[in-house]
C-alpha cells in the first residue's frame, strides 16, 4: 500500500502516519524527518538544505526527489509506504509517478487531512510547550513566526497537488479537526478495500 498524507503543517500528519507504520507494517517517508537526519549527520544534502529550513523556506526538488527515489528503493518499502510531507508541489508529483511507474507501482491512495488553519497556530504553540514540559528540545519549525512562513508556503505551493490527486481520483478528505482516534478512524474507513 502506497499511501501519501497531505495537509499543512500542524495537521497531525505525523502522528497519523505512526499510527499507519503500527496496523500496516509499511515505514512512514517523512522528507522533513530525513531532511533533518542529513542536517544533523551535516552531509552535503544537509548543509545545503539546513540554511533553507532554518528560514522556513522549502528546499530545491532536485535534492528531495533525489532523497525520495534512494528511500523507497530500500527493502522496507518494497510493500508500500507512506509518504509525509512530499510531494510538496506538481513537478514533485509528476516525479514521483515517474519514479513508481518505472518500477511498476503507483500510488494508491491520498489523504488530506484538511483542518481549520486559523487554529494551526495555537495547535503548534501547544506542541511546543509539551516538548519544552517533556524536556525534549523544540523544532525550529515549531517557532510561530517560522509557522506562518511554513503555511504561507503549504498555501501558495502545496495545497495544488490536492486537485492533481482529485483528478486522479486517489483523493480522501478526512476531517483533521477530530479528535486524534477519530481522525484515524476517518483514515481506516478510506482504506478500506485496498491491498496492504
Amino acid at each position: 500500500m502506497r499511501l501519501i498524507l497531505v495537509g499543512p503543517p500542524g495537521a497531525g500528519k505525523g502522528t497519523q502516519a505512526e499510527r499507519l507504520v503500527a496496523k500496516h507494517g509499511i515505514p512512514q517517508l517523512s522528507t522533513g524527518d530525513m531532511l533533518r537526519a542529513a542536517v544533523a549527520a551535516q552531509t552535503p544534502v544537509g548543509l545545503k538544505a539546513k540554511e533553507v529550513m532554518n528560514a522556513g523556506g522549502l528546499v530545491s526538488d532536485e535534492i528531495v526527489v533525489g532523497i525520495i527515489r534512494d528511500r523507497i528503493a530500500e527493502d522496507d518499502a518494497r510493500k508500500g509506504f507512506i509518504l509525509d510531507g512530499f510531494p510538496r508541489t506538481i513537478a514533485q508529483a509528476e516525479a514521483l509517478d515517474k519514479m513508481l511507474q518505472d518500477s511498476n507501482q503507483k500510488v494508491d491512495a491520498v489523504l488530506e487531512l484538511r483542518v481549520d488553519q486559523t487554529k494551526l497556530v495555537d495547535r503548534i504553540i501547544k506542541r511546543a510547550e509539551d516538548a519544552k514540559a517533556a524536556g525534549q528540545p523544540v523544532r525550529k519549525d515549531d517557532d510561530p513566526e517560522v509557522f506562518k512562513q511554513r503555511l504561507e508556503a503549504y498555501n501558495r505551493d502545496t495545497a495544488v497537488v490536492v486537485p492533481y490527486y482529485e483528478k486522479a481520483d486517489l483523493l480522501s478528505v478526512i476531517d483533521g479537526m477530530q479528535s486524534i482516534d477519530d481522525v484515524t478512524a476517518s483514515i481506516e474507513s478510506a482504506l478500506q478495500g485496498l491491498d496492504g
